[in-house]
């Protein structure tokens, strides 16, 4: 049975779009994925926008730690806005099929925004380490300028590094079964129906990668060894509570991360029923951009104040005009 448009080529057809996985045949169940989907993805539409919201509105957070976070709330929207509204409306539509130019955008861009928030949460774990270790001399190092540079290097790797994986996937024809075992398209999914040469390729570059996020991992871990071990220093129970409290959060988003990577290696690529494929493809789509905001807003006193004050021009206008 052939699925999707294909051209026929000699004794072989080219795939010009790809059939992703449908995780049930029962109208009632595809309807509630689109649902379930859709509110997890307007909880955290909602999580990150208003933390951008209350970092950008508040004098008091226009600091280097709210500027970088800001970054990595824009980044969660982007990563989980790549591939879960598609997958809303293939639930809706009953129509599964995936154009190749909108797969190479979806791994373009999931690509982009997951290698840019790697390198954002390094930066993070710096601004950290200067903070704590190095008090004195923060507002020398962390000059706005510097982070402004930091965070535009962030974007610019993500771009760069997410451009050479995806030109090198797509600059050939794909040929086989055009049938996507996931709910978006996904790298191991799409290097199936790749050829030898372009196969080669990405798994030399996907080897430089992983040393790369390695190294990044190591730079994380060797920065929250020397921040809790100045911490522990601390002679101030109240100075050591305040430091853990500005820098459990990246570590929290590290052990996620972490937790998330262990589970996406380990997990098959075949041999599992849909569901299990959906629930571990949503472990590392989803449940990054969903929890960074309860992770950094909830747990932040300033940013639940400055909520709390855009909560109040919303609900009571009238106040701040009598105030004016």
């Amino acid at each position: 049975m052939n699925y999707g448009t294909q051209v026929n080529m000699g004794n072989f057809s080219i795939i010009m779009e790809f059939l992703l996985m449908e995780y049930s045949s029962t109208r009632e169940l595809q309807v509630l994925h689109a649902v379930v989907f859709l509110l997890i993805y307007m909880a955290t539409l909602m999580g990150n926008f208003l933390t951008i919201a209350a970092i950008v509105t508040d004098p008091h957070l226009h600091s280097p730690m709210y500027f970088f976070l800001c970054n990595l709330s824009l980044l969660d929207v982007g990563c989980i806005s790549v591939t879960v509204p598609k997958f809303i409306v293939n639930s809706l539509t009953k129509n599964q099929t995936i154009s190749l130019l909108g797969c190479a955008f979806q791994i373009f861009f999931f690509i982009f925004f997951a290698a840019t928030e790697v390198a954002l949460l390094v930066a993070m774990s710096y601004d950290r380490f200067v903070a704590i270790c190095q008090p004195l001399h923060y507002e020398v190092i962390m000059t706005p300028a510097r982070c402004i540079c930091v965070a535009t290097s962030s974007w610019l790797t993500g771009f760069f590094y997410s451009a050479i994986h995806t030109g090198n996937m797509f600059h050939l024809p794909f040929s086989g079964s055009n049938v996507i075992q996931q709910f978006f398209c996904d790298i191991p999914h799409i290097l199936k129906v790749s050829c030898s040469e372009v196969r080669n390729t990405e798994y030399v570059f996907l080897a430089i990668g992983s040393t790369l996020l390695l190294f990044c991992f190591g730079f994380l871990i060797i920065s929250y060894t020397y921040i809790f071990s100045t911490v522990l220093k601390m002679p101030s129970v109240e100075g050591r509570y305040k430091a853990l409290s500005t820098c459990s959060p990246q570590l929290i988003v590290l052990l996620l991360l972490v937790l998330v990577a262990v589970i996406t290696v380990l997990g098959p690529l075949s041999d599992t029923s849909p569901i299990q494929n959906l629930l571990i493809s949503m472990i590392y789509t989803i449940l990054p951009p969903f929890m960074n905001p309860i992770i950094y807003s909830l747990r932040n006193t300033k940013i639940k104040i400055a909520l709390c004050r855009i909560i109040k021009r919303v609900i009571f206008p009238q106040e701040d005009s009598i105030k004016i």
